[in-house]
């Protein structure tokens, strides 16, 4: 840390929220500078036992590291909404914030006195986001939005994976993630308008929505064609040569996307016939010939070490790149640079990517153990 502010300081957050997407708004917020109080059930978020692995603190004590991935720089109380003492503290909380987050399912919290409505009574600048699988209307509303579930209902997973295989996810919660960063926009959105209006809102964040939105071209090219993309594994439905390549110690990506990248790269590979082959000067023509000359791409590129070609790639301007496992990752002296891989307070940590010419982010400590705070329930002047 320096003597840098901080973008969100003196922000005010109540995280009634638990696994991922809604404690995902609430870490961006902490690392920004805002104040997050993470009120817990008496049971705790369900992410503490999601294990293993485990990370163990040095007072012996363990939650999973999936929950360490998303609740980072928080303050973590126990509340028990059936508990008439603790429904107050929390309203109470929920009066004087500047943001609530929420993943209930619609009209849950309606039954608590703490849904937007009767929360904006007292409150009436408070920008309220509740985020859940459906939103708060449409037939599937009550629904449980579970990710896997939105990643097949969005589309997404038609379009991923190899052509003749399954559908399949991704790797990391796309649906969850994804619905966790419009959130965040949203907020800091309802925030600044806020300034203007003197006034909160209710912002309504649905997975399926945020799923959906991600389609971006495919969903133009079906908008354009009226005909559903087909998955293409590695490949680019509209770029090519761009997709996964063997070399003789493994594989690359490559990924000329234009027509200039496609003669450097070919130069690379000293196949100035192919650089010059009136078939494949413009991306067109390339699609309309790809079977071929990807044939003729992939006998060359097998001739050469991994590094090798990735030097003179780099030196080309060409886009290339490693296909790294997570532990190469965080030895690239790239990700080591822009200290993506932290420990705070021994627990380690995953960096936050903002960055700011006049402005810190707060990572001063790890997520919080289940009511750490409990004697602290109150904002912090």
């Amino acid at each position: 840390m320096t003597d840098k502010d901080t973008p969100l300081a003196g922000l005010r957050v109540v995280e009634l929220a638990r696994v991922l997407a809604g404690p995902w708004v609430g870490q961006l917020l902490a690392d920004l500078g805002a104040d997050v109080i993470k009120v817990e059930s008496p049971e705790g978020d369900g992410t503490r036992q999601w294990g293993p692995p485990w990370i163990e603190r040095a007072d012996g004590t363990r939650e999973a590291a999936y929950y360490h991935a998303c609740n980072r720089g928080k303050r973590s109380i126990v509340a028990d909404f059936t508990d008439r003492d603790d429904l107050v503290q929390v309203a109470d909380l929920c009066s004087r914030a500047d943001v609530v987050i929420e993943n209930f399912k619609p009209g849950t919290l309606d039954r608590f006195g703490l849904d937007y409505e009767t929360i904006s009574l007292g409150n009436a600048g408070v920008v309220y986001c509740s985020v859940t699988g459906f939103g708060q209307d449409g037939p599937r509303r009550n629904e449980p939005g579970y990710d896997f579930v939105i990643q097949a209902m969005s589309g997404m997973m038609s379009i991923t994976g190899e052509p003749e295989g399954e559908p399949m996810k991704m790797g990391i919660s796309i649906s969850d993630l994804t619905c966790g960063l419009y959130s965040t926009i949203a907020v800091q959105s309802a925030l600044l308008m806020r300034e203007r209006t003197g006034r909160g809102q209710h912002i309504d964040m649905a997975l399926l929505d945020c799923s959906v939105s991600l389609l971006a071209n495919q969903a133009l090219s079906f908008f354009a064609t009226s005909e559903n993309p087909a998955r293409k594994g590695n490949s680019h439905a509209q770029v090519v040569p761009y997709g996964v390549f063997e070399v003789a110690d493994g594989e690359v990506v490559l990924a000329p996307a234009n027509d200039r990248l496609f003669r450097a790269l070919m130069r690379v590979l000293r196949r100035d016939d192919l650089a010059d082959d009136p078939r494949l000067q413009d991306n067109a023509g390339r699609i309309a010939n790809r079977d071929w000359m990807e044939r003729e791409l992939a006998d060359e590129v097998r001739k050469w070490k991994r590094d090798t070609l990735l030097a003179h790639c780099r030196d080309a301007g060409v886009p290339a790149g490693p296909i790294n496992a997570i532990d190469q990752v965080f030895e690239d002296p790239q990700v080591k640079a822009r200290g993506m891989r932290m420990e705070l307070d021994g627990v380690p940590s995953l960096r936050s990517p903002f960055r700011f010419s006049d402005a810190d982010l707060v990572f001063d400590k790890p997520s919080p153990r289940h009511g750490e705070h409990d004697g602290e329930i109150d904002f912090l002047d």
